[in-house]
């Protein structure tokens, strides 16, 4: 079992300031528990620190805390659904975040109050210590009755991108063939890069454009979702495709391509399209999500993950622009990259909700809708050229490897704009709506599998 603590950066900001405090000092932070197979995300809500009134001692190694410290927020949890992880610091430069005697012997008096006021049945740890500008920690995660496992990770999401394993595990060194990479961004963001678990939805032209640069770089983790079967128009965009995988599912064709690049590839496929709530679900147990899609419906569905699932999304789009002659007019390429606080694929017009509608109906209601004038028609073969594509591709992934990274400019946007029959880039940056599910106001970060599901209707499956 892996588990992932989820972090949107200003709970994980409020976490690295207080390991610079000199002193130790603690709180209890909220939770929410998606379980995915053997993956488990821990959804960061809320952190509440103990009152000061409620030491009766504190110093840069020891701590005395009062129940009513803490009491409060084991409540909140309960209010919330959520598991309460208890937090305390170790700090100083190079202090170690594991626990000592002391920390055992207070897991053992308190673990049995938070299990049960809490009403979720789990006691959970988190310690820090300050590193840079960020932190380190260990943590563990304690159901009633049961043997403590360890928190793996922690995953912040925002601005910056940053994933951080657990304190006592051994980090190993990059594979030799990795070598010019980690001459470009060192050993530690490569090995990021290898535990990333990525999901793409979409596996033509630009999804697979997207999947071979990942695998390239290091990603070892990959999930393809895609409906559609090759056609012999997607043999000249679709990487690692032939005339002969004609006919086949997209997600094999191209899922047998990247583990010829790399035999220890651990992938997994699904053929259908994100509208399906089973598969959305799917992508709870991911870190990112790459939308490669065409379709506005399936759009509609990603647009909600870095909100309710705290899973941040790089929406991809690339549209090809001719006059009546047949000659190419516009190149326009688009990378939104949607996290915590960032406005959602709404807030930005970027989907066509009159499309969207459409499609998630049956061909038979589509086309009546159509012919009455009350729908859009679909089904219509847009352009496509590899070298456009892959261009656009190129551009997303470049916009993962800045969050982790750090290169950009400070103040990251969160859209880029490529016209690329100008030889022109912009970028811009969207805030939330007031009063959408995306503005922090809502509550829904980090909302986890609350019903309905990413706070929408599904259909039959």
């Amino acid at each position: 079992m892996i588990t992932t603590l989820v972090l949107p950066e200003p709970l994980a900001d409020e976490i690295a300031s207080a390991t610079r405090n000199p002193l130790e000092c603690a709180g209890v932070l909220l939770a929410r528990r998606v379980d995915v197979g053997a993956e488990v995300r821990l959804l960061g809500r809320s952190l509440h620190w103990v009152p000061q009134a409620a030491y009766s001692e504190q110093s840069p190694h020891h701590m005395l805390i009062g129940s009513d410290g803490y009491v409060g927020a084991l409540g909140a949890a309960e209010a919330d659904g959520a598991v309460p992880i208890w937090f305390h610091t170790h700090p100083g430069d190079g202090g170690v975040p594991l626990p000592s005697k002391l920390d055992r012997q207070v897991d053992r008096d308190i673990a049995d109050l938070f299990q049960l006021r809490s009403g979720s049945g789990i006691y959970a740890t988190l310690i820090a210590s300050p590193r840079g500008e960020s932190f380190v920690f260990s943590g563990e995660l304690t159901p009633e009755g049961e043997a403590a496992t360890s928190i793996d990770r922690v995953w912040i999401v925002g601005e910056r991108w940053r994933l951080i394993q657990n304190f006592a595990r051994a980090a190993s060194a990059p594979d030799a063939i990795f070598d010019r990479n980690v001459r470009a961004f060192g050993p530690d963001i490569q090995g990021v890069v290898g535990d990333l678990r990525v999901a793409i939805v979409g596996s033509g032209g630009t999804g697979s454009a997207v999947a071979e640069q990942l695998v390239r770089l290091g990603v070892r983790h990959l999930l393809l979702i895609d409906n559609d079967k090759l056609s012999a128009s997607n043999v000249t965009r679709v990487y690692g495709s032939t005339p002969g995988d004609v006919g086949e599912a997209k997600v094999d064709v191209l899922r047998a391509h990247l583990r010829r690049i790399a035999p220890d590839l651990v992938s997994s496929t699904v053929k259908a399209m994100t509208t399906v709530k089973s598969v959305a679900k799917a992508l709870r147990a991911v870190d990112l999500v790459f939308g490669c899609t065409d379709d506005n419906a399936g759009r509609l569905v990603l647009s909600r993950l870095s909100t309710f699932l705290l899973t941040p999304v790089i929406d991809v789009g690339v549209l090809l622009s001719s006059d009546r002659s047949g000659a190419l007019t516009g190149i326009d390429g688009r990378i939104t990259t949607l996290t915590p606080g960032a406005g959602c694929l709404v807030c930005r017009n970027r989907v066509d909700m009159a499309r969207a509608a459409a499609e998630v109906r049956t061909p038979e209601e589509r086309q009546k809708l159509a012919d009455e004038g009350y729908a859009p028609a679909l089904g219509q073969v847009e352009p496509a050229v590899v070298a456009f594509t892959t261009a656009v591709a190129a551009a997303a992934v470049n916009e993962l490897l800045d969050r982790l990274i750090g290169y950009g400019p400070p103040e990251r946007p969160t859209e880029t704009l490529l016209r690329l029959h100008e030889r022109e880039i912009s970028t811009n940056h969207a805030a939330p709506r007031g009063g959408h599910y995306c503005h922090p106001g809502a509550g829904k970060w980090g909302a986890g599998d609350e019903e309905p599901f990413l706070g929408q209707l599904w259909g039959a499956e």
